[in-house]
């Protein structure tokens, strides 16, 4: 198989280089150059949203293109609108995020969506820019476009630092704020799993959009920090304590304590979606405890910190904070 990428050196882009390779696939990654492409991959350089960006995509075939881009739309309109003729299958790597805010448990994916056009500029939110793309790639290639609206993502290489950020923070022990409760189901997909799934399905000629993220309750929110604490070899205590407390004191799921949300709203938009028609096309999820392991081996053979993505901020809790609310 002939793979495209555009994007192809980071997180999830770069999973879907490595299984790519794994199976023996040509891959070809277009992207700006700012990291060096695996391996093995033929690297060609352009910047999307300049005037001429996509020169170097002006020739070649390819059986699937993979875009991750997560800017403007119109920048998905004008690669797919290149690409139409000469690509068999495009996957445009989405987000559950494209769905109306706040989208009810077991949302499934013929579920109302926010307004955007494939024509929106930057001047647009992530679930509109995301949105943006699935129309921009289906007005090009109809049913060839496949709309992979990922989940939560977590796993080795991960450049937004959720997990990452539990690691290094259980990893340096003492007490530590878990959020509860304990049993909190989570809902998230690990990239490689994502990209193995992805090429399976754009492989098969599947079409149309599909809901990939794990089953919720394929892990909790004590099974992962229990993992952490393990695979650290941290003599970290995990104070569990209860949403109310925690959001007395101010602190914010999600950013101040990453992957987590309390049980309500937004836990149900996030964590509680329908995923039966990606697991009845193969979807498969390695157990919580391999994707940490993996993420702690990953971080240790980095010896520095790990990536963050520019567009992003980092996330955690600031450890004045934490012992505050630990001391009551």
């Amino acid at each position: 198989m002939r793979l495209l990428i555009l994007g192809g050196t980071e997180f999830a882009g770069r999973a879907v280089s490595d299984e790519a390779l794994t199976r023996g696939w040509q891959v070809t990654a277009f992207n700006r150059g700012r990291q060096e492409s695996p391996p093995g991959v033929v690297a060609l350089r352009g910047d999307r949203t300049a005037a001429d960006g996509l020169s170097a995509l002006a020739g070649g075939e390819w059986d699937i293109v993979v875009d991750t881009w997560t800017g403007a739309p119109s920048a998905v309109r004008d690669s797919a609108r290149l690409l139409a003729g000469r690509v068999g299958h495009y996957v445009y790597v989405s987000s559950r995020s494209v769905y109306d805010d706040p989208a009810p448990a077991g949302l499934p994916e013929d579920g109302p969506l926010v307004d955007a056009s494939p024509d929106d500029g930057e001047d647009v939110d992530y679930p509109r820019a995301k949105r943006g793309g699935e129309l921009a790639a289906t007005a090009a290639f109809g049913d060839r476009a496949l709309l992979v609206r990922a989940g939560l993502i977590l796993g080795p290489r991960e450049n937004v630092g959720r997990l990452p950020w539990w690691l290094a923070r259980i990893a340096r022990g003492g007490p530590v704020l878990a959020p509860g409760p304990h049993e909190l189901a989570l809902q998230y997909i690990d990239a490689r799993d994502l990209a193995g799934w992805t090429l399976n399905a754009a492989g098969r000629g599947l079409g149309g959009a599909y809901n990939v993220v794990s089953p919720t309750g394929h892990s909790t929110m004590g099974e992962l920090l229990e993992t952490c604490a393990r695979v650290t070899g941290s003599d970290a205590e995990l104070r569990w304590t209860d949403p109310e407390v925690i959001a007395a004191a101010g602190i914010e799921p999600w950013t101040d304590l990453p992957i987590w949300l309390p049980p309500g709203e937004l836990h149900d938009t996030l964590h509680r979606g329908d995923v039966a028609k990606a697991v009845a096309a193969g979807l498969r999820c390695r157990p919580v405890a391999d994707t940490v392991a993996d993420t702690w081996r990953w971080l240790q053979e980095l010896g520095g910190p790990p990536p963050q993505r520019p567009d992003r901020r980092p996330v955690g809790l600031d450890p004045e904070r934490e012992a505050k609310v630990l001391q009551g």
